[in-house]
């Protein structure tokens, strides 16, 4: 992949993973309007700074998380600079103590390999056993950003497309909670 960075609309013309492919065909199913960047594999938040300049707004931090009994699943989205403190998180949904949940449940429940944790992955949530949950500093900037499944691109969408169209179409509740 070339190491210019260019601001696109719309899927891409290669053909992707099946995982990304099905976001693509969610995103024009539903009306969701975006643009991306197609880089280099990113794995850490401090990777996916230069994409953020590019695309000036900030990528969220996705961590998919459990319940000590395994039983719930969590998709907390916050921004990318702010700590995962589990105890706090917990408190503040009620649950027993929140740690992350393996990788073979990830690919299990939303179709993600580790390192491409999404919003996006909730179209792969038919039986919505993901519990969303999200830092209310995110809803208050006009940009969201997110990978489509896949770390080798990032997407850039407008909040209010994401709250109301995206997670609605998804078949998801979400809960707000301050971090």
């Amino acid at each position: 992949m070339a190491n210019e960075y260019i601001i696109r609309k719309g899927r891409p013309e290669d053909i992707r993973s099946d995982s990304e492919e099905l976001t693509y065909d969610f995103l024009e199913k539903n009306n969701i309007d975006f643009v991306r960047v197609d880089h280099e594999e990113t794995k850490t938040i401090e990777e996916c700074h230069k994409i953020e300049k590019i695309l000036e707004s900030e990528i969220c931090k996705n961590l998919f998380l459990q319940n000590s009994a395994r039983t719930c699943y969590y998709l907390l989205l916050m921004p990318g600079e702010k700590r995962f403190v589990s105890k706090e998180v917990s408190k503040k949904l009620s649950s027993s103590r929140l740690s992350f949940a393996s990788d073979d449940k990830l690919y299990e429940l939303l179709k993600i390999e580790p390192g491409s944790v999404s919003i996006m992955g909730l179209i792969h949530d038919s039986e919505n056993k993901v519990n969303l949950v999200i830092d209310s500093e995110l809803l208050e900037k006009q940009y969201f950003c997110c990978h489509p499944c896949k770390n080798t691109t990032t997407l850039k969408f407008s909040t209010n497309d994401i709250i109301n169209k995206f997670i609605s179409a998804t078949g998801h509740q979400y809960t707000v909670i301050d971090i």
